[in-house]
């Protein structure tokens, strides 16, 4: 029997927890590292009460899911599942005649958001600049992401304001980014921004949200007038390098001629180009760095340090402890992952790189990293996205009823009592092990891409079949599991 308690709201990042300490080896830490799910984006919160669940048989029955959808696979005529992801269902045209206003619009409410960091409320649940950032853009955008497609190509802050500086002064010719630095900006970005989240003692603090967030604009903003928008934002903006990289899986496909069309979830990454090296390092922190987010609260990582979490030292004793970690997920989740796909390309006698099997298999942990953003941060939504709905209506705390939720009563039992432990963890579970099978489907549809052989298109797939099988037992363990902090 495992243990499994909800996550609570916002303020639950705040410091504090309860546990007892264990003794782990080394090895068990650089295996749940490895292994460890790749729950999404937002940053957890502490879990609000226990209840005993059978994960076991959840476990086992996940494992056993993901290990007969490649078995079922494997005996698949290939021409059967071609078929299946050039489907297509022919929507309307869109055109991207109001792309500049939508980001201007979006400009503006960042800037009111960067104002109500500063000058509103101190209290994270009541100012809508932490809510809107680790809510709304970090959790539900996402998911919006993976489900409807390149939203944010128009919802970001940038583009309009771009627009306007070209239109106003003229468009000069930017300087060249180098080809030899890929993603590695938007790498480095993005592990500053995973610390600042994970790491950071107060990230939730308004104030200093709203320096960090308003700094990381006006660099961006420099950064792409040098390099131009286009070069900046798909290689060095890191919320656009990730977000389009999600937008591969969702379930509606803008063609060449702008008209919109419905396709399977997953289906666009089949035709994804393999990313160079930087670009793996850049998919794999995004899922490393939300895999230690789980496993840093958890009694085994605290109990490994000997940490009792009864007497919770707070997040700025834990800095260290935390750099660390982040660094060690990484290193270790990439080692796993080459060394998965190395053994593949062995097995299937392919006469590709290790560089280029891996650039192209790596789109295949999205779908997985998708189902963890959903399970792992759903209460947390459901929660946190009521308090936010609340607080955008009056930002500046004065008062003001702007949309008319400003006095809505926050709902906070969706996510309390036993009845909504039973229904959020079968959903939660269920959802982790559906993305892992569509992983292994996409998997086998890129890995036919390597090799157009039906027994060497399987063969190659094993090794990573395993880790994948490995994700779905220790995810949802890390989704049960008691955690503290």
């Amino acid at each position: 029997m495992s243990s499994f308690a909800p996550p609570s709201v916002l303020s639950g990042r705040t410091e504090g927890g309860a546990v007892e300490p264990r003794r782990y080896s080394l090895a068990l830490v650089v295996v749940a590292f490895a292994f460890s799910p790749t729950p999404a984006f937002a940053h957890a919160s502490d879990r609000g009460h226990v209840l005993l669940l059978p994960t076991g048989y959840y476990a086992v029955g996940g494992a056993l899911a993901v290990a007969a959808s490649f078995l079922i696979l494997a005996l698949l005529p290939p021409d059967s599942l071609d078929r299946f992801w050039r489907k297509r269902l022919p929507l309307f045209a869109f055109g991207d005649g109001a792309r500049t206003a939508a980001s201007l619009v979006s400009f503006a409410g960042f800037a009111i958001l960067i104002a109500a960091g500063l000058f509103g409320s101190r209290d994270p649940l009541s100012n809508p600049l932490p809510l809107t950032v680790w809510t709304l853009l970090w959790v539900g955008l996402a998911l919006l992401q993976g489900l409807a497609g390149d939203l944010w190509s128009w919802a970001n802050p940038w583009y309009g304001p771009c627009r306007v500086v070209s239109h106003r002064f003229g468009r000069s010719q930017p300087q060249l980014l180098p080809q030899w630095l890929g993603y590695w900006p938007a790498f480095v970005l993005f592990f500053a921004f995973a610390w600042f989240e994970l790491i950071d003692p107060a990230p939730d603090d308004p104030a200093r949200l709203a320096w960090a967030a308003g700094a990381y604009w006006l660099l961006s903003f420099a950064a792409m007038q040098v390099f131009g928008y286009r070069d900046w934002s798909r290689r060095g903006e890191f919320l656009t390098v990730f977000f389009s990289m999600v937008a591969h899986f969702a379930i509606v496909e803008r063609n060449e001629d702008g008209r919109l069309e419905l396709c399977w979830p997953g289906a666009k990454l089949l035709g994804a180009a393999p990313l160079p090296l930087s670009g793996v390092a850049f998919l794999l922190l995004a899922l490393s760095s939300v895999s230690f987010d789980g496993l840093s609260k958890t009694f085994f990582w605290l109990g490994w340090f000997g940490i009792n979490p009864l007497e919770f030292p707070g997040r700025t004793a834990l800095i260290g402890i935390g750099s660390f970690g982040l660094v060690l997920s990484f290193a270790v989740l990439a080692a796993v992952f080459a060394l998965a796909v190395f053994l593949g390309q062995h097995l299937a006698g392919s006469k590709h790189s290790l560089g280029h099997a891996a650039g192209l298999l790596v789109w295949s942990i999205v779908p997985i990293a998708l189902a963890y953003h959903f399970a792992h941060y759903l209460t947390a939504l459901l929660v946190d996205g009521q308090y936010a709905i609340a607080a955008l209506s009056d930002p500046f705390a004065l008062g003001w009823n702007l949309f008319g939720t400003a006095d809505m009563s926050i709902e906070a039992g969706v996510v309390a009592g036993a009845g909504s432990a039973w229904w959020l963890w079968n959903l939660q579970a269920g959802v982790i092990i559906a993305g892992h099978m569509l992983a292994v489907l996409v998997a086998h549809g890129l890995a036919w891409r390597l090799h157009p052989v039906p027994a060497r298109t399987a063969l190659s797939q094993f090794p990573l079949t395993v880790l994948m099988i490995a994700y779905t037992v220790l995810g949802l363990w890390l989704l049960a599991t008691p955690s503290a902090g």
